[in-house]
């Protein structure tokens, strides 16, 4: 029981990035939505000559390099913790709700931890990098109309697949949550990991920015529809 409350949270990490993307078969989800209107940013800055897109990719570079910052800090926080583990054994008897744990299954569950902002710290790097070749391309384009469709495919898509590993990197802080509610109950991590699932289900699908973002694609699209007529 022990080892399988430590690893859930990883696993319902792994098993949310493999099973919404056959979900968004038959729903499209936010960030689905969220990649038709990067494709409209990138269409629309063909068509102008300003400091505007390098500022919006600077606010989202600026916004992955902190959280990767934050990740470092993590990791060596955690190597601080294997090193203080008798005092993180003691603090334990204090906060458990009854349950007193070894210190391998403590040093076990840290491993976890450790691996879980680890590859929080990959995917947020990953996407940092495919961000700035985004600002590359975004200042390597022809503003004087001659952008062909599968070039504004292209640069879009690069920017879609740089913000799906930020999303994959915030999902690890959210699952990280459940790795700490292990150190106060074992079946506390696997119904925190539950409700996470729940949680991120519902803001890509049932949400409200969803609905608002589904609202504003499709208003976009009868609005070029009715340009192009």
């Amino acid at each position: 029981m022990t080892l399988i409350a430590t690893l859930f949270p990883l696993l319902c990490w792994f098993a949310y990035n493999y099973g919404v993307p056959i979900i968004e078969r038959r729903r499209p989800s936010l960030s689905v939505i969220m990649s038709m209107q990067r494709r409209r940013w990138v269409a629309n800055a063909t068509r102008r000559e300003s400091p505007l897109d390098a500022i919006l990719a600077g606010n989202l570079m600026g916004a992955v390099s902190f959280l990767a910052s934050t990740s470092v800090l993590l990791v060596l926080a955690i190597f601080a913790a294997f090193g203080q583990l008798g005092a993180l054994m003691e603090a334990l008897k204090n906060v458990g709700f009854g349950r007193a744990y070894s210190a391998a299954e403590v040093r076990l569950h840290l491993v976890v931890m450790l691996a879980i902002f680890v590859l929080s710290f990959f995917a947020f790097t990953l996407a940092l990098r495919q961000f700035n070749h985004f600002c590359i391309m975004i200042g390597a384009m022809d503003h004087s109309g001659r952008v062909s469709e599968a070039e504004i495919d292209a640069i879009a898509q690069l920017n879609t697949l740089a913000a799906k590993n930020f999303n994959n990197g915030i999902r690890a802080y959210y699952f990280s949550v459940a790795t700490v509610a292990w150190f106060a109950a074992e079946w506390l991590s696997i119904v925190a990991s539950l409700l996470t699932v729940g949680f991120l289900i519902h803001r890509e699908f049932f949400s409200s920015a969803h609905r608002i973002a589904a609202s504003a694609a499709v208003i976009a699209s009868r609005r070029e529809q009715g340009l192009a007529k």
